[in-house]
């Protein structure tokens, strides 16, 4: 069988069944125990360098649960708005909903495809103004690892006196200007799922910005239980925190997060050498101050580019997984979206599946979900900018999110990507371009 080449799987260090040995040596098989402990001990460590942040942090089952507490510990309740990218996972914005809150989804800005700060201070000021009040919390995204003009973001949230979680589950080991993405806002989010740089099969964690607050985050992670000879609950709390054999698989994967930091970057580099003379493709590279991880590669077509066998670009259904190990559970029976990438990026990545090399679009923007733009839409327009108001959300719309989801596609990157499986994704791209 030939070998297929996957976006982005895990890989291990060695080191890994030690600790797991270990935890059920000790019968430590709860969502508690010596490997959490050592785990978040060598997290803090790494996010905390060189800059020596007394950071604290909080292991979880998952980065979705990281960013679902982060907000409450924002002080984020029902009833509040909160602004959150817009181009970006939905396990950036489904904790709004979680909360009881509205999100207020904002585009982008074309350098690193991260949240628009000036757009988000429109936002800002807009919502102000219709609302009377200010959103509860902002919610910026390292898309793909690629750092966001984070002190633009924090600068403005700091002047309006907004708390900031960073989501930065993709981003683990990204840098602007040499500090850990995830440690600047007042909470960070980290993932460990099992396509990340890091894993623990599934898993996440929430940068706490001192001892109180990881103290208070604790608290709702472990069900919200006061402290008396039987359990009593004075808040709503959450079964959120990671299992100990978890934990036992991400101390191993610490000793090689560094090394796959490198590859990926290694990757990226032999991508963007690769398709700099190719005509009507374009790497996303960093910019300048930043670091990114390049958790994923990502290439934009020019819409004027033809691929082979457009034609048979949205012939059928989708049946089974695109991407990601979760795989497609609900059928559709339906072909088209309002909001799909072009024929010739479908047809890219049809072909790339054929040569057994898994590639995927970029994320589609929240504001085109119909989760979250479901029923009557009021459109106003804002200088250039798109207000759309619907039941679910209220999005501020620039076009940059769009025309990169329509043209872009994410390629495989991971540490077990080698130098030769690069020169064989390249070659598919080349020689399906007509």
């Amino acid at each position: 069988m030939a070998k297929r080449i996957y976006l982005c799987l895990a890989h291990m260090s060695g080191e890994e069944m030690k600790f797991i040995q270990e935890a059920f040596d000790t019968n430590w098989v709860v969502p508690l125990g010596p490997n959490v402990n050592g785990f978040e001990k060598d997290l803090e460590g790494f996010v905390n360098a060189p800059h020596d942040l007394r950071k604290r942090v909080v292991a979880l089952s998952s980065g979705t649960a990281a960013v679902h507490l982060g907000l409450i510990a924002a002080g984020v309740k029902p009833g509040d708005e909160v602004i959150v990218q817009s181009f970006t996972f939905c396990a950036s914005t489904h904790p709004i909903t979680y909360c009881g809150a509205k999100p207020i989804l904002v585009d982008s800005e074309p350098d690193t495809w991260n949240m628009d700060p000036q757009l988000m201070e429109l936002a800002i000021k807009d919502r102000i103004r219709k609302t009377g009040r200010k959103p509860a919390a902002i919610v910026p995204v390292y898309l793909y690892g690629m750092p966001a003009k984070i002190d633009e973001i924090m600068e403005i949230a700091d002047r309006y006196e907004i708390p900031i979680v960073e989501d930065a589950a993709e981003a683990f080991g990204s840098r602007y200007k040499g500090q850990v993405c995830g440690t600047f806002g007042d909470y960070g989010v980290l993932s460990f799922n099992g396509n990340k740089m890091i894993t623990t099969s599934g898993g996440g964690a929430l940068i706490c910005p001192n001892e109180e607050e990881w103290r208070r985050v604790m608290f709702y992670a472990t069900q919200a239980r006061e402290a008396f000879p039987y359990y009593q609950h004075e808040k709503i709390g959450y079964n959120y925190r990671m299992s100990n054999i978890c934990a036992g698989i991400g101390r191993g994967q610490m000793f090689v997060a560094d090394d796959h930091v490198r590859h990926h970057r290694h990757v990226a580099k032999l991508y963007k050498e690769a398709f700099a003379g190719v005509e009507g493709i374009e790497y996303h590279d960093e910019i300048e101050g930043m670091e990114s991880n390049f958790w994923l590669s990502t290439i934009l077509l020019d819409e004027k580019l033809k691929a082979k066998n457009e034609d048979m670009a949205y012939a059928t259904a989708v049946h089974k997984a695109v991407g990601g190990a979760a795989g497609v559970v609900h059928d559709t029976g339906r072909v088209h979206s309002s909001c799909e990438p072009d024929r010739n990026v479908e047809a890219m990545r049809i072909a790339l599946d054929a040569a057994g090399v898994e590639a995927r679009p970029l994320w589609k923007p929240m504001h085109a979900q119909p989760v979250y733009s479901r029923g009557e839409c009021l459109v106003e327009t804002i200088g250039d900018v798109e207000c759309r108001t619907t039941e679910q959300s209220v999005s501020y719309v620039n076009g940059v999110s769009e025309g990169m989801f329509k043209r872009g596609l994410c390629l495989p990157s991971g540490p077990w990507v080698t130098d030769d499986d690069v020169a064989m994704v390249v070659d598919v791209i080349k020689g399906n371009i007509l």
